[in-house]
């Protein structure tokens, strides 16, 4: 019987090895105060009072980036689903009210190419630039036998830190108003339906897009977008009582989470300017107002619950935020909900 290798059964440990010495410059560019050591070892060290916290309540976060993966495989575009695996994570501890501090990573495959895992983690590696957060490490898991050939799954985790006392929500109460942060497109949910409709077309993902420049694929794997620092510069100037991050679950299933009981959400849809990838979504799919809502962000990312509203607006709009008017909190009964007014003829 011929001696058997590991290599031979499908996994390169020589292929892992360059991948980590290809990315860790890119993870030394993330490096920030707080960082104990580098790539290498089996955990990665943090120290939050060197990150400047005397008192630091940690808050963790954990997401993927869905089948919109699909796409980025299926057409050799894999730079930017990295940024969209750290958004889907920091934009989540950043409502909470803390800074995300660290990043770790979770790339499966079924045989690694070095090339294309570069170009994924390089995108992980902007984002965390873009956060303020440190990759400190991950792991890449070489699996034959368990995905098809070229395909790869993203996992990614993050710590945050706020110091005791400042956590988010905080004080929302009727009468404060609601403010829209424009998305950057369809950001990292309701995929499945996207590649639903996309088939309906017959449409190839090289196909001129309809609603913007590039091809159907380019528009629609747009990064999501990274909220981080507007939004600890609004907390940290005591206008943030409130933030919800749009992702799965729409408008409608989000904004509630971050609201006490006994208050509503009072949302006019006509508010703010739709991207054209929504309508064009609604459309062509013949998608419902209420499903558009409860599936996709609909233009806005991030929805915020302030007191002053245009000291807020001068804060995000300071950091390049793209601000809407979109709505008020008011009282009710029973559990916290959201209202929203849909104009005639919405979304299309």
């Amino acid at each position: 019987m011929a001696s058997m290798t590991y290599r031979a059964a499908g996994v390169d440990i020589d292929a892992g090895d360059e991948l980590v010495e290809r990315i860790k410059p890119l993870a030394r560019a993330t490096n920030r105060a707080g960082v104990m050591g580098g790539l290498g070892g089996f955990g990665a060290v943090f120290d939050p009072k060197a990150a400047g916290y005397s008192d630091p309540i940690l808050v963790s976060s954990t997401d993927g980036v869905g089948t919109k993966l699909r796409i980025a495989i299926d057409t050799g575009l894999h730079d930017t689903v990295g940024i969209d695996l750290v958004a889907m994570c920091v934009n989540d501890l950043v409502v909470q009210g803390a800074e995300p501090l660290f990043f770790l990573d979770y790339f499966a495959t079924g045989k690694l190419s070095v090339e294309q895992a570069g170009r994924v983690i390089g995108g992980i590696a902007a984002g965390c630039k873009i956060a303020g957060c440190a990759l400190v490490g991950g792991e890449t898991a070489e699996m034959p036998g368990m995905y098809a050939a070229g395909d790869y799954d993203l996992a990614g985790f993050s710590v945050g830190a706020a110091e005791r006392g400042t956590l988010l929500p905080k004080g929302v109460a009727p009468g404060d108003a609601l403010l829209g942060l424009a998305s950057a497109g369809v950001h990292s949910n309701g995929f499945s339906l996207v590649r639903r409709i996309v088939e309906t077309t017959n449409a190839g993902w090289a196909t001129p897009s309809p609603f913007s420049a590039g091809s159907l694929a380019e528009a629609l794997v747009a990064p999501t977008r990274i909220y981080v620092k507007s939004l600890l510069a609004l907390h940290r100037a005591g206008l943030l009582k409130a933030a919800a991050h749009i992702t799965g679950g729409g408008l409608t299933g989000n904004v509630p989470r971050v609201l006490p009981a006994g208050t509503v959400a009072v949302i006019d849809a006509g508010a703010w300017t739709l991207p054209p990838v929504f309508a064009w979504l609604a459309r062509t799919g013949n998608v419902a107002a209420e499903e558009m809502l409860r599936v996709f962000n609909c233009g806005l990312g991030m929805v915020c619950v302030v007191s002053d509203a245009a000291a807020a607006r001068r804060v995000l709009e300071g950091h390049g935020e793209t601000v809407f008017d979109i709505g008020h909190i008011e009282a009710t009964e029973g559990p916290a909900d959201v209202r929203i007014n849909v104009p005639t003829g919405w979304p299309m």
